[in-house]
Order: C-alpha cells, then structure tokens, then sequence
C-alpha cells in the first residue's frame, strides 16, 4: 500500500480500497484483515482454503470487531470432487459467513454464494466474478 501510495494517483481510505483472493489467495486476503483490520473496504473471497493451518483463521475470524464494509463469499459445491471434503469446505464457508453475520454484516454487507456443481478452478471463479465486483464496488 505505501508504494502504491507513492507511486500513483489512488483515492485512499477503507471506503476506495478492496483486497481479495482465490483458494490461498483468499486465505491470506482474509488472514489480511483480521491481523489489519480498517484498511480494505471490500473483501472478496473465492474458494478460500479455510482449512489450513487445522482452520486458523477462521478461528482468528471470531474476535474481528472491525470487517470490511462490504464481503463477498463464493464457493462451489465440487470444489475438490470428493463428496466429504467438498461438504467439509462448503462448511468452512458457512461457518465464515456466519461469523460475519454475528458480527452484524447482514445482506446489504455480506453476500455468500454457493454455486451448485462448480469446481476449484479459475472458470468457476471468472463466472462468478462480474457479480461480486458489482456487489462489492456497485454498477
């Protein structure tokens, strides 16, 4: 953020700035804002590798007072094409999103998307990519 700062004309502040991810790219997008929470407006998260680290950062996720003004969450349903290991990881999602409920992030702040048959890969990703940068930034 600081060389970006520098180097080029940025709006600043939580309110302009949004990080996100895919598998461990959204693990360590998520692991971001709970160690530096107030920074990143906007959170997206796709197919977030959760279980990492005997699910560390969801943990971690329990105690943020502070989350991105606007979240989004999305997921296959054959993430990894084994049956209980895809309902293990969808699970994990859930369990973030309801963290972030119980949190206060309801719909207008949270959006979860669970798309049934889609797999960990970056068409699955790419499909659902239009609408969560409209959730996210707007039309």
């Amino acid at each position: 953020m600081p060389f970006i700062q520098r180097t080029y004309r940025i709006a600043r502040g939580a309110k302009n700035t949004g990080l996100g991810g895919s598998s461990l790219g959204a693990l360590i997008a998520l692991y971001t804002v709970v160690a530096s929470p107030g920074i990143f407006g906007k959170l997206l998260l796709e197919s977030p590798s959760l279980f990492v680290s005997n699910r560390q950062v969801l943990k971690d996720s329990r105690v943020v007072e502070s989350w991105p003004q606007r979240v989004f969450l999305g997921v296959g349903t054959q993430e990894s094409g084994q049956r209980e290991r895809d309902k293990r990881i969808v699970d994990d999602v859930r369990s973030l999103a309801h963290i972030l409920h119980l949190a206060g992030l309801r719909e207008k702040r949270l959006r979860l998307e669970i798309q049934e048959g889609a797999t960990h890969n970056e068409a699955a990703w790419a499909e659902r990519f239009p609408r969560a940068v409209t959730f996210l930034f707007g039309k």
